[in-house]
Formats: C-alpha cells, sequence, structure tokens
C-alpha cells in the first residue's frame, strides 16, 4: 500500500474512532500532499509524501522552540503530539552505526577529502538517508568527518 493510502487509511480509522486530534493532524498532512499535488501538477511517490511529512515535523519542531520561549505549555505538547503522529509515517530510524557506515561509504565512493566536497557526499547520502535520519545532525556529522 502506498504510504498516501496508508495516511487516507488512517483518517478513515480516526474518524471512525473518535480520535479528533489524530484526526486533525492525519487531515493536516493530507492536505499539504495535495496542496504540494496541486501546485506542481503532478502526483506525488512515496519519497516526495515522505519529504512533506518531514517537512511538517521539522515546522512543528520550530514551533516547539517559539512556544517555550513564549511559555506556551499547552501549545507545546499540541505540538509534541502532533509530531508524534507523524512519525509514525516515517521509516525506521537509522542507527549511529549505520549513520557511520553510511558516511564512510559516501566518503569513499566520493572521493571526498574536505569540507569543500560536502554537496557530494550528502549527495550520495540524502537519497539513502531520507526519512530514515535528520538530515540537520546528518549533515553536522558529514561536516565533523571531513573537518
Amino acid at each position: 500500500m502506498a504510504l498516501r493510502e496508508r495516511i487516507t487509511e488512517d483518517m478513515k480509522t480516526a474518524m471512525r474512532a473518535g480520535e479528533k486530534d489524530r484526526l486533525a493532524t492525519v487531515r493536516l498532512a493530507l492536505a499539504a500532499i495535495k496542496q504540494r499535488e496541486v501546485d506542481e501538477r503532478i502526483t506525488l511517490d512515496d519519497g516526495q509524501v515522505l519529504a512533506v511529512i518531514e517537512k511538517m515535523i521539522k515546522q512543528r519542531r520550530e514551533a516547539i522552540t517559539q512556544f517555550q520561549s513564549g511559555g506556551r505549555a499547552d501549545l507545546v505538547a499540541k505540538e509534541n503530539a502532533e509530531i508524534a503522529v507523524l512519525q509514525g509515517y516515517l521509516p525506521a530510524q537509522m542507527s549511529d552505526a549505520d549513520i557511520d557506515a553510511l558516511i564512510a561509504e559516501a566518503i569513499g565512493a566520493t572521493g571526498a577529502t574536505s569540507v569543500k566536497d560536502m554537496g557530494k557526499v550528502m549527495g550520495y547520502v540524502k537519497p539513502k538517508a531520507q526519512g530514515r535520519a535528520d538530515m540537520g545532525a546528518l549533515s553536522a556529522r558529514i561536516k565533523q568527518k571531513l573537518g
């Protein structure tokens, strides 16, 4: 089953079960997916749907930092609940050992020697780690290894 179909089924399940918070989050995800499809006049595949969900999670994490600085614990809890629902659609996260092995493989395959080669390494790593690792943290680890 395609990821988008799974999200649609989850929406129906949440609707039947009366889970209002989960339903609202799933509807937001579907709306974001449909918006991108309309904007780009394409049908998103699973990789592109994952990118939309990752973007939504990133937005919520940024909102959490803002709400924490504003002292809004109620909104922080709401955003954390939405992140938990959205993370259910991401594939299993890579372990630290897997990430290190992938970075070493990428450095070897691209012949990277310095931070200037960061783009080559990221280009090699990104498709393999998409949805399975935090790209910001991954980028920092690559920079550390090359630096």
